[in-house]
């Protein structure tokens, strides 16, 4: 028996060889398959058996999130009744390794029937399914992952790539931008850095602030009672002069022994790392990471509007 290093090393040897197997591919058909989905009116229906379903699956996933409309039609059930859902513009993407099953065999026909442009995606290039396509992808692997070249491994990685790299021609000709990925992901992370403000972030949040000739008191006073650990300095016009931290007073408690006279302005960190409010929040992530710091005064046009804390940025699964 083989070390278990060395089996997996072999299979993401293999399998990344698979991977690389496919620039052989990319030819007039591959085209074709992208320009007839492209300038159809209707959605991609995608489908498969077994392995190759699943496959399917996060093709359609894929597709749905950058730009283009698809569903997921799994073959046995299509020819069970859910061929339905198959409309008169929609372009079908029929993936299978063997290209021989006997569902794909019923299932075919049926769609040519339609009319619909059929493409296959297939390992095996002079089967029923690449013969009676309209349009091949060529997903032929010379060897499984697995031991007994049974398993399809190498054969559905190579399937998933295929589909990928569908996708982001798509996404080329779409003109599909980093807002319009946040339209299709509003609850998650990557869609949140791409379409969350500071804005968005900051108003909950209480805002400590003094004029700079009041007392040290004043100063713990307002930073204990707005508890964000910070406290920005302002003039009567709510223009933004500078910040006091925690860390601003405990440097000054080391340094001096008389703090009774004391003033706001005197311990303040002048000329502080702030940020607009119509900023991005990953901006302002950028900010916190790069000056290793944990909170930011919120300004516009020059005025003080508040703080935006590391644990705001924090609770949105920014980080």
């Amino acid at each position: 028996m083989e070390p278990i290093k060395q089996v997996a090393l072999k299979t993401i040897e293999l399998e990344a060889s698979s991977v690389a197997g496919l620039t052989r591919f990319i030819d007039d058909d591959f085209e074709k398959a992208v320009q007839a989905i492209f300038s159809g009116k209707g959605r991609v229906v995608v489908s498969g058996i077994g392995k190759s379903a699943i496959i399917a699956q996060k093709i359609v996933a894929t597709f749905n999130s950058t730009g283009t409309p698809s569903i997921f039609m799994h073959a046995a059930d299509a020819i069970h009744g859910d061929l339905g859902m198959v409309q008169q513009n929609d372009v079908v993407l029929v993936i299978s390794k063997s290209g021989e099953s006997p569902e794909i065999k019923v299932l075919v026909p049926l769609i040519r029937n339609f009319g619909n442009t059929l493409i296959a995606m297939v390992g095996n290039t002079g089967s029923y399914l690449a013969r009676n396509a309209n349009l091949v992808l060529n997903t032929t692997v010379e060897q499984e992952a697995c031991p007994n070249n049974l398993a399809p491994t190498s054969s559905t990685t190579a399937q998933l790539v295929m589909g990928d790299a569908l996708a982001i021609c798509l996404m080329e000709l779409n003109g599909f931008q980093s807002n319009d990925f946040a339209k299709f992901h509003p609850g998650g992370s990557l869609g949140k850095k791409l379409y969350l403000r500071v804005s968005d972030l900051f108003g909950e949040n209480e805002r400590p602030a003094v004029l700079p000739q009041q007392s040290l008191k004043e100063v713990i006073v307002e930073m204990t009672a707005k508890r964000l650990g910070i406290t920005a300095v302002i003039n009567e016009l709510g223009e933004l002069l500078g910040i006091i931290t925690d860390g601003d007073l405990r440097r000054m408690l080391e340094k001096s022994n008389d703090i009774e006279n004391i003033k706001a302005g005197d311990i303040m960190t002048p000329n502080p790392k702030t940020i607009g409010a119509e900023e991005l929040a990953i901006s302002a992530l950028d900010l916190v990471r790069k000056n290793e710091i944990s909170q930011l005064a919120v300004t516009h046009q020059g005025k003080y509007l508040g703080i935006l804390h590391l644990h705001d940025l924090i609770r949105e699964g920014l980080i």
